[in-house]
């Protein structure tokens, strides 16, 4: 019971960060969107910025599937066991 709550509480932690990269990659698509003029520097800042959050996002995703599919074959074994 106690590794369960630990991993559910972990999902819950990594859900929070996925969800505040997504706010953050928002936030620079909006910061572009915004001006009219854009300076190089700062649009070269935020685009590495974003960069990183897709990188960081996709991997989250990919553990998120990879939890996902272990579930299903819990219960899939689970079912074939009765």
């Amino acid at each position: 019971m106690f590794q369960f709550m630990h991993e559910f509480i972990r999902m819950l932690m990594d859900s929070k960060n996925l969800n505040n990269s997504i706010k953050k990659l928002a936030e620079i698509a909006e910061w572009f969107e915004d001006r009219e003029e854009v300076d190089v520097e700062i649009g070269l800042e935020k685009v590495k910025e974003a960069v990183v959050l897709i990188k960081e996002s996709k991997e989250r995703l990919k553990q998120i599937e990879n939890e996902f599919e272990e579930i299903k074959k819990e219960i899939a074994d689970e079912n074939d066991s009765k």
